[in-house]
């Protein structure tokens, strides 16, 4: 539906004379990793919308090596790419090759997740992480009944990468919601991690997340049993740190579906879905990447053809050059009641997928 949408909507733009040659560009797209189930799903999405609309794409992934993403990018002004769609590894380290970049008139989109300290930057286009916060904390907030229950519950916290300028805002919107909890004794956590430098997960790596958990497990005695320290919830950022928790408190605590703690999660991956559908995971912030790469494509368009870009936040957005003019698209919550409409009925996956 939504490539039939899109290319009908060039098509008429094409039938009414306002496309012209700039169309035809050379595009690169650097991700991160492929680790991330989100990132390849990402860059294939960018890639079929944009070559929908002429252009040739260059498509590269990063392995996490912010050296390696360096050198890709590199690679693609020596190729003449007309426009870059940057997902950084590290938002701090672009600075230098896109001054480059700039100078050769190429332009940039930051790609849900802000390059900082580039005035080479262009347009940011990502989701609204703050309401991603915000969605988590209220998850928890419910299903905890913190509004109601005077009782106290323990709860851990995770968050992505401090390196990326997402975490800002996503920790905004949990804290937003979840620390007059902690302030008011309703929530306990038993480490005392609540800044998110302490609840940060390095990279979003899975390995880190699991190396940090098993720690918490063994310092406070978390488990389901009687004689172990009862754990309500854990707030993870995304579904890969949300997956290395859960493999974690099962194979660790022998946590299983029926008394597993509340676990949030972000970006509906397959591990995360599947997880959702087993009553492991209780909930995920789904972030549809076919309408950000469509959103995207119009934006490299629209730039290229040297029309106005759509935007709808102009004074959010501070690369520490200024202030970086963004779209943002809006999340949503998928659980197991809502799954199947979210998901599956939207094509995003087949039941195959999540079985």
């Amino acid at each position: 539906m939504f490539r039939k949408f899109f290319s009908l909507s060039f098509v008429l733009y094409f039938l009414l004379g306002g496309i012209s040659e700039c169309y035809a560009a050379k595009i690169g797209i650097c991700m991160p990793n492929t680790v991330v189930p989100r990132w390849q799903t990402d860059g294939a999405t960018l890639k079929e919308e944009l070559e929908a609309t002429d252009n040739e794409v260059v498509l590269v992934f990063a392995d996490n090596k912010k050296e390696t993403q360096i050198a890709q990018i590199e690679d693609m002004l020596a190729q003449k790419c007309d426009a870059l769609i940057v997902v950084p590894v590290d938002g701090k380290s672009l600075t230098e090759v896109l001054d480059k970049a700039k100078q050769a008139g190429i332009k940039i989109i930051s790609y849900d997740r802000l390059i900082m300290n580039s005035d080479a930057v262009s347009y940011y286009a990502s989701f609204d992480n703050f309401k991603v916060g915000l969605l988590q904390g209220e998850f928890i907030e419910e299903k905890l009944n913190l509004k109601n229950d005077e009782s106290p519950k323990n709860i851990e916290f995770f968050t992505g990468s401090i390196d990326d300028n997402n975490v800002n805002f996503l920790w905004a919107g949990d804290m937003e919601v979840l620390k007059p909890y902690l302030v008011s004794g309703r929530l306990v956590c038993k480490s005392n991690q609540t800044s998110k430098e302490d609840a940060a997960v390095h990279r979003w790596l899975a390995e880190n997340a699991k190396d940090r958990m098993t720690k918490l497990i063994q310092a406070h005695n978390y488990g389901p049993k009687p004689d172990q320290t009862r754990l309500d919830a854990v707030l993870c950022p995304n579904d890969t740190v949300a997956n290395a928790v859960i493999e974690v408190l099962v194979k660790l605590c022998g946590y299983d579906a029926s008394n597993m703690p509340v676990i949030t999660g972000q970006d509906c991956s397959k591990p995360g879905a599947k997880n959702i559908r087993n009553g492991l995971q209780s909930m995920c912030v789904f972030k549809d990447s076919r309408i950000l790469a469509i959103h995207v494509v119009d934006m490299v368009n629209q730039m290229l053809s040297g029309e106005e870009v759509e935007v709808n936040d102009t004074s959010s957005y501070d690369n520490g050059t200024g202030v970086i003019p963004v779209y943002l698209c809006d999340p949503k919550v998928v659980n197991k009641e809502n799954i199947k409409e979210i998901l599956i009925d939207t094509g995003y996956y087949s039941l195959k997928d999540l079985k």
